[in-house]
């Protein structure tokens, strides 16, 4: 007789893509507050998220990116990342966590080794020139074709206008296609030795990691988390 081990089964996991989980939640709470970045006092309601999350999507399948293709995210937290986060995953594109304290070796390699062909940073962040640092790196980066400065204001809206002929029903088209074992993210670790290695995970890696977690803490809809640490 064969014997093996089985975890837990209860709660069962969630069998859904980031997006579908998305529309689940705007659709039981739509005017419930979903995010508040303190720095700047700005609030989104589920569904003010939703929208804007949709309206960078859009961007990006008009600016070209396709299922599988990898876009990096560069900077401090901000409620921008979060709405790039959603984006990249309700289009199928795979989101590279870059970390903000990385030197300019370190972000061509993490670059190049995913693949990346779009980049979303902060124009700087304390002692790091992310711009000059990728002006620097342009050369060796095949792949980039494209970096958005969050805090560029002309260079994020340029993203959001790329959406413009893009339908709500070329994104729904493309949010179909999607299924919650297709990669979404990968997230780069420093390891012990060498350059950092890279992890993918998909839509249900990472729904059920916060779900899970949230079962554990017993959150409920009324409940507020601060997250202080860095989103990378």
């Amino acid at each position: 007789m064969d014997s093996y081990a089985r975890g837990e089964t209860t709660p069962a996991l969630l069998d859904e893509t980031i997006g579908d989980n998305l529309a689940r939640t705007v659709d039981v709470h739509p005017d419930r507050e979903a995010l508040v970045e303190c720095a700047t006092g700005r609030r989104w309601t589920w569904a003010q998220l939703q929208s804007d999350v949709d309206a960078v999507a859009r961007g990006l399948i008009g600016a070209g990116i396709g299922k599988g293709d990898r876009v990096g995210i560069w900077g401090p937290n901000s409620a921008e990342w979060t709405l790039v986060q959603f984006a990249t995953a309700k289009v199928g594109a795979i989101l590279v966590n870059v970390n903000p304290a990385y030197r300019t070796h370190e972000f061509s390699y993490v670059a190049n080794q995913s693949g990346m062909r779009l980049l979303v940073s902060a124009t700087s962040f304390r002692t790091s020139d992310y711009r000059a640092m990728v002006e620097e790196t342009a050369a060796e980066n095949r792949a980039l074709e494209r970096v958005v400065h969050l805090d560029d204001e002309q260079s994020w809206a340029g993203l959001l206008a790329d959406g413009e002929n893009v339908s709500a029903d070329d994104l729904a088209e493309r949010a179909a296609s999607l299924a919650p074992d297709d990669p979404i993210n990968i997230q780069y670790t420093s390891g012990t030795t060498g350059f950092p290695k890279g992890a993918t995970l998909s839509h249900r890696n990472i729904l059920n990691n916060g779900y899970l977690v949230g079962e554990v803490c017993r959150y409920t809809e009324a409940d507020r988390v601060c997250i202080p640490v860095p989103f990378y």
